[in-house]
């Protein structure tokens, strides 16, 4: 983890996040505000790349974390009128309440079984949020009374603060004894086994890792929407934004997941007039990525520069 100070990609990194912050000085409020969402989208992908890229397991549900502290976060401040930073604290608290009991009976099946598990979460809890209506908002989605704050600047500063706190935090987990067990355990669990590895034990610390910050980052979001609603926190294709945007941004490099979920929100909005070939468009590129760059961006952009 010391090299990476003195990477090309610390360097990198660092001078991006500077530039990004100067941005609220000559920007919109229109840019500022689709940058905020792609924040707290790169902050679901780096935790869903944490569990996968290098735990080896196919998630299929990343939104059950994500719903989980969004609705905890918005439910209480809606029905309670606690103030929004305690909402939010217990928002990620669900969260991790929730990838427990979901990850116990989850890790003991492999491959395709641990990822239909995920997905199943999911339609539980959408079934869930529609049912308790009353509660949830139903169908129509949850209206949230506080924000965090109106300020398009004060809302892109946290998101972007909390994103390159949020990536310092789970890369250093990734490069740590940590991260090397579970991309171990990712590519041969029996002999990682076999050398006397908890794998069981890793990953479920990867999985409570990654529940804290999808469901904090969930329950920042719903506090700058102000509402809650199955479409944005809870469906399948918000699930399936979050695995592509890992995937072209560059599994096992927790990095690289945010670089692509900015690329995929960014690309999806520039290309809105488009109308339904916009999702072509996209999809056509993830797809092309991952025929010839199966590293990603920042993994192709890796390999070039050990390779120089």
């Amino acid at each position: 983890m010391s090299g990476f100070f003195t990477s090309r990609l610390f360097f990198v990194s660092l001078a991006l996040v500077v530039i990004a912050a100067t941005l609220p000085l000559y920007v919109s409020g229109y840019v500022l505000g689709l940058l905020t969402v792609a924040f707290y989208f790169g902050v679901f992908a780096m935790a869903w790349d944490l569990l996968f890229g290098f735990a080896g397991e196919v998630n299929f549900g990343p939104t059950f974390l994500i719903g989980v502290g969004a609705y905890t976060a918005g439910i209480l401040n809606n029905q309670f009128g606690w103030s929004v930073y305690l909402c939010i604290l217990l928002g990620a608290l669900a969260s991790v309440i929730a990838g427990l009991v979901l990850a116990l009976p989850a890790l003991r099946v492999r491959g395709p079984y641990f990822g239909l598990t995920t997905l199943v979460a999911v339609l539980m809890l959408q079934n869930f949020i529609v049912v308790f209506a009353d509660l949830t908002g139903g169908e129509i989605g949850l209206t949230i009374p506080d924000v965090i704050t109106i300020n398009a600047g004060a809302n892109y500063w946290i998101a972007l603060g909390f994103m390159t706190i949020s990536a310092a935090i789970l890369y250093g987990l990734s490069q740590s004894p940590i991260g090397l067990v579970l991309q171990a355990s990712g590519q041969d669990p029996v002999q990682a086994g076999a050398l006397g590895f908890n794998i069981v034990k890793h990953k479920l610390a990867a999985f409570i890792v990654s529940a804290f910050f999808s469901g904090l980052s969930g329950a920042l979001l719903v506090f700058y929407f102000g509402t809650a609603s199955v479409g944005t926190v809870v469906d399948v294709a918000v699930g399936v934004n979050v695995i592509v945007s890992a995937v072209l941004g560059g599994r096992r490099t927790v990095l690289g997941a945010a670089l692509g979920a900015i690329f995929l929100i960014v690309a999806g909005e520039f290309l809105r007039p488009t109308g339904e070939l916009a999702t072509f468009i996209v999809s056509a590129v993830a797809l092309l990525v991952v025929l010839f760059f199966p590293g990603g961006f920042l993994g192709a952009a890796l390999s070039r520069e050990a390779r120089s």
